[in-house]
Parts: structure tokens; sequence; C-alpha cells
């Protein structure tokens, strides 16, 4: 690798690959030290094409959850099996993922802005800007980016744009699977929200059980099947259709986030 190659945003892949190294030596105990990360699944991470393949989730945290999935697919592709246990991997981390992020969230102090250089694919809501609701035009220039993401590695994304569970799956997804075909790969996550702030960035709880599951990629008929069917597959493959509701009253869901708010919870070093 030259020292100076890029990548297609620009970025330089041996900056990209020491600020890999640097932050998952720093971020490492917060899934395997302070709290756990129980991981269910990572085998599929192996047999995945080089590029062309779209990771779709549930959100709990704005950087927690992106930062886990670095750690277990690195982990993954360098032999290990539902574990990150030895940071190793690290040293030789794959340099071509991304994952889709708020424009506005990345831009937000020095922290997010070296975070987006690690690999987001950063694009502007339709639905919210600034703390308010608003519409606006899909970005034709966003959704291009997506695609360059993916025609050169793996891409991260959060359908639901927001970290509040159980809201609609934005169609801005399915619209992008049908356009670029990607495999489709799911992962449901449990745990990041009561072990770290909003940001993701400050552990509020230790002894947390956090979990991933990484699931086998959906089955999409991508020339047939209409957003609509795309979107009711996502809501279920992530465990976000409403009928999950049943499972966990809503009542519950609002009462815990309630109690969140009120918890102050003691900074450990």
């Amino acid at each position: 690798m030259g020292l100076f190659k890029t990548n297609p945003f620009g970025h330089i892949l041996f900056i990209k690959k020491w600020l890999i190294r640097v932050l998952g030596a720093i971020t490492h105990r917060r899934f395997r030290g302070f709290n756990e990360l129980q991981i269910e699944g990572s085998e599929i991470i192996k047999d995945l094409p080089e590029k062309n393949v779209l990771f779709i989730s549930n959100h709990q945290t704005y950087f927690a959850d992106v930062v886990a999935m670095f750690h277990v697919f690195n982990a993954s592709l360098s032999g290990r099996t539902d574990s990150i246990k030895n940071i190793g991997y690290l040293w030789n981390p794959k340099l071509n993922i991304y994952y889709v992020a708020a424009k506005e969230t990345m831009k937000a102090g020095l922290l997010p802005k070296i975070l987006a250089y690690v690999g987001s694919v950063s694009i502007e809501r339709t639905w919210r800007s600034e703390g308010k609701d608003v519409k606006r035009q899909v970005k034709m220039s966003d959704i291009s980016n997506i695609g360059k993401a993916l025609d050169d590695g793996w891409v991260i994304t959060f359908p639901q744009g927001t970290t509040t569970p159980f809201k609609p799956i934005r169609k801005g997804t399915a619209h992008i699977i049908k356009r670029y075909k990607p495999v489709v790969v799911p992962i449901v996550i449990d745990g990041f929200r009561r072990s770290f702030d909003k940001k993701g960035l400050r552990v509020k709880k230790k002894n947390i059980l956090q979990s991933m599951e990484i699931k086998a990629p959906l089955d999409i008929d991508y020339d047939n099947e209409t957003t609509e069917d795309i979107v009711k597959k996502i809501e279920y493959a992530i465990e976000q259709h409403p009928s999950f509701l049943k499972v966990i009253p809503e009542a519950e869901l609002k009462a815990q986030a309630e109690l969140d708010k009120l918890r102050k919870w003691k900074i450990d070093d």
C-alpha cells in the first residue's frame, strides 16, 4: 500500500489504518472489560464478498454501535468466531468499511470529525435537522456516495435513522437496495443504550451485557420486490416490526426511556 494511497472519498488509507488501530485500542475495553459483548453469527462475516455488502441494523447510540461492528468484523476476518479477544486483529484492519451517518452529527466537534475520517458516508437527513422536523428532498449526491462506498467495500446503515426503537424504516434504504443490489446482512444489537450515553462516547454503567447477532443475508428479488416489500423484510430482520412490541410492551419501553433520563450514572475512570 502506497503511503499516500487514498480511497474513493480522498481519505489517505495509511492515516485511516492508524486511526482504526488507535481508536480500536482505546475502545476495546468498552466491549471486553467494562462491559461484555456477546456475539452470535460472526462466522457469516468471513464468507462475504469483498465489496457491495450492506449491513442493516437497529440503532441505539450514535457511535458505539458502529465501533463495536468495526471490532467484530475485523476480529472475524482475522479468524476469530464470536469473539474480540486479543486486539491483534486491529493491526491489519479492513479499510473499506463505511457507515452512513447524518452530516450534522459528524461535524459536531473534533472527535466526530476524526470518526468521520475512519469511514463515514455523511448524508443530509431529509426528515430532521438541528433537532427540528423538516421535509427535504433526497440529495442525489448522497445516494451516489453510498453507491460509491458499496462499490468499494462494505457499508453499515441504520435504516430507521434514529436511536429511538420501533420507529419506521426509511424507504431510502429500500431504494438503495433495489438500485445497487448489494448483499444485505441484518444485525440486531442490544444493551448499548443501557451501557453508554446517547452519543456512545461515555460509559454510563458497567457490567451490562451487550449483544450483537449477525444474521444470514436476506433473500431479495431486487427486480420484482417493491420497496414496501423490502421495508417489511428489513423490519422483521432487525426486529423492529411493530409485532415485536408484543414481546416488549411499548409502555414498558417508554417507562424505561423516562427512567434513563432521571438516572445519573457515575462516570468511572
